[in-house]
């Protein structure tokens, strides 16, 4: 009697076994029909796309699967004999699939029928593991296990063993992100394939089950007992010497902790994405999986340089940015900042921080913020293109200007709401006075005329059509519709430091795909948007904004200029400048506009001088100094004015105090030729 309840287990079990078998071999014949072809047994491996800065260097790596193919023979015969040890140790004897282990896999699971699990078990073969990545879903049912069989064999077929292999430990899954052994030997290790010890092969073919069960990061002992497990099974195959297994398992598990690669440069990696995308043959899908390498104008030593200079601004505690952002009283967004950097000459974006966090607004190339003063070496260039020179003479007073249309009144004020009479158009700038800029405009140059060279000079977001536009004086003092970009700022300033030459910015040098083909090359593109004259003067002008206005902190000990911008309430604070191998331009305030103010004073432009000048001291360190290129021809230079007239000035004069005497600058043609009247009268005064 007690024999009885066997002897049904087993009739039961013959009778699940025949009728798994019988079906199977009915399921077998249809499938043998539809068979792949050799033609489809094709592997198409996503691969990581890699982002490189100007030296070669890695900024990004760009994929759904982490993978970075190596030859065979660069892996260590160690792992691979680990992997076949572990996976399928009768690789090379198979065809494809092995009989042996699938028998002891059916017999393990009718042992199961009765138990909770109740799915088919494993025995499949390294071929058979490929085919299904690569070809098949990861359902567990016998038709799956059957396709499976038929292109593990045409695989066998097509391929060799070696090129099974190789592409195998190319496709495996082996942690958060991580396919093939390459990249979880860097993952894991920090180091490449070629160079893992015996140990660390063992560990990475134990990952091959399970590599959440078994990561070294979530269970050191789980990992240590799997790669023991795996060290064992090669001893017992021959493929290691006892002596060898055993000193491989008394070293400890010893991983890098390091995450998965970060990319550096964040909001350049997504500029660089976006135009990727707009690029014939690239989509989302190339980028992510094609395997491409893209080389790029980012300087990754400016980058830092940059990133460094935001910081040091935003954690210095006596500095006004870290007060502010703490002491915040409307309780809204920090202050942020961005940062971009061009090569004037090439438009190669150098360096590019498009916030104080990784969000995906890149406010360097995104934001639309007013420029303040910013704006004014644009009326000052259209100035000076009309004839105007550094020594013209406007009065600084009381200004009033009435609009036509709505007859509203307007009453401008300088910053510090004082006047300083009759000054220099070169004192003007320098001290950024808002009246004589207004004035240029009602009375020199007209709006259009300088928001044209401004447009041209590559400022995209000017307005001079709708019922809200920009052709107006309040242009003057940078009150604009849509305000301006950083990007494009820097870009029109590069304008003063190329010779008049507008260069379009640019990420991308070319783009290669995976066989090594260039598939994109991309040069320089430029256009003259002014004179050289204009450019050298307008530039001159503006070292002086640096050497003795309103830019004094961005003074960096050589040959540089730019303006400074502050807007009403120091809601956004500029400051752009440009050396003669360097143009970057600064902006801080908040996301939502609104007062950088603290009991602690203002964030005003000063703070944006500041972190242009801590940054082009670390970028161009290793760049020699060098002057701005004079025009060969057409400048007149060492003219002695008089500042309270602009007219001649001599140093025998008796009546011009030194200090209102200046060498000055001028285009050909516009020099003066009459002798300032304070040379020979004492009693001379202004009209």
């Amino acid at each position: 009697m007690a024999r009885r309840p066997m002897r049904l287990s087993v009739i039961i079990a013959v009778f699940l076994v025949s009728i798994l078998v019988g079906g199977a071999a009915g399921m077998v014949a249809g499938y043998l029909r539809s068979a792949p072809t050799l033609d489809q047994v094709v592997f198409e491996q996503e691969r990581t796309t890699y982002i490189y800065d100007i030296e070669g260097r890695v900024i990004a790596r760009l994929y759904r699967e982490n993978r970075i193919p190596v030859r065979l023979e660069q892996m260590p015969r160690h792992l691979r004999d680990a992997i076949v040890a572990i996976e399928d140790s009768r690789f090379y004897e198979h065809f494809g699939f092995d009989l042996r282990a699938i028998l002891r896999a059916v017999v393990a699971d009718i042992r199961r029928v009765f138990g909770d699990d109740g799915y088919l078990q494993g025995g499949s073969t390294i071929t058979q593991q490929l085919a299904k990545n690569a070809f098949l879903t990861h359902e567990r049912t016998l038709s799956r296990k059957l396709q499976e069989a038929l292109w593990a064999i045409q695989i066998e077929r097509k391929y060799s063993k070696a090129e099974i292999l190789e592409t195998y430990l190319n496709e495996i899954y082996l942690g958060p992100g991580v396919y093939g052994v390459e990249a979880a030997s860097q993952y894991y290790f920090g180091k490449s394939v070629s160079d893992l010890t015996l140990a660390e092969a063992a560990l990475l073919a134990g990952l091959a089950q399970n590599p959440g069960l078994y990561s070294p990061f979530r269970d050191p002992e789980a990992a240590e007992r799997r790669r023991n497990i795996v060290l064992s099974r090669m001893e017992e195959l021959g493929m290691i010497t006892p002596a060898e297994a055993r000193a491989a398992r008394s070293e400890p598990v010893v991983v890098t902790q390091a995450s998965q690669p970060r990319n550096l440069a964040p909001h350049f990696v997504n500029y660089v994405i976006q135009r990727l995308l707009e690029l014939d043959g690239i989509d989302a899908n190339t980028i992510y999986a094609g395997g491409l390498q893209v080389y790029t104008t980012l300087d990754l030593d400016m980058q830092r340089a940059a990133e460094e200079a935001i910081r040091q601004a935003f954690s210095d505690p006596s500095g006004l940015l870290a007060r502010v952002s703490t002491t915040d009283a409307n309780g809204l967004d920090q202050p942020q900042a961005s940062l971009i950097a061009l090569d004037p000459h090439t438009g190669h974006i150098k360096a590019m921080i498009g916030g104080r966090n990784r969000d995906e607004f890149n406010r360097a190339v995104q934001a639309r913020r007013q420029p303040g003063s910013a704006i004014k070496p644009f009326i000052y260039a259209a100035a000076i293109d009309k004839g105007l020179t550094p020594a013209t003479i406007r009065v600084d007073e009381p200004f009033t200007w009435t609009n036509p249309q709505t007859g509203e009144v307007w009453q401008p004020q300088n910053f510090g709401r004082t006047f300083a009479g009759p000054i220099t158009l070169r004192r003007a700038l320098e001290e950024s006075v808002n009246i004589v800029a207004i004035k240029l405009l009602a009375e020199d140059v007209p709006v259009r005329t300088v928001i044209d060279l401004a447009t041209r000079m590559g400022i995209t977001t000017l307005q001079t059509t709708g019922a809200r536009n920009d052709v107006n004086l309040a242009f003057a003092l940078g009150g604009l519709t849509n305000g301006v970009r950083p990007i494009e700022m820097a870009q029109a300033y590069g304008v003063l430091a190329n010779g008049g030459i507008r260069t379009e910015p640019m990420a991308i040098l070319r783009v290669v795909g995976p066989d090594g083909a260039v598939l994109h090359e991309f040069r320089p593109r430029q256009e003259v948007v002014l004179s050289e004259v204009t450019s050298y003067i307008l530039t001159d002008m503006l070292r002086g904004v640096i050497e003795r206005g309103t830019g004094r902190r961005a003074n960096i000990g050589r040959p540089a200029a730019g303006k400074t911008g502050t807007t009403q309430d120091n809601q956004d604070a500029w400051f752009v400048g440009y050396t003669p191998d360097l143009v970057a331009a600064v902006w801080i305030g908040h996301d939502t506009p609104t007062p950088m103010n603290s009991r602690f004073g203002n964030v005003g432009s000063g703070e944006a001088a500041a972190i242009w000048a801590r940054f082009m001291q670390s970028a161009l360190a290793a760049t020699p100094v060098r002057d701005f290129p004079k025009p060969a021809e057409g400048l007149v230079e060492d003219v002695l004015i008089d500042t309270a007239t602009g007219l001649l000035a001599r140093n025998t004069c008796l009546f011009i105090p030194r200090a209102d005497m200046r060498y000055e600058i001028f285009a050909a043609g516009t020099e003066p030729t009459e002798l300032s009247p304070r040379c020979y009268n004492p009693f001379w005064t202004p009209n």
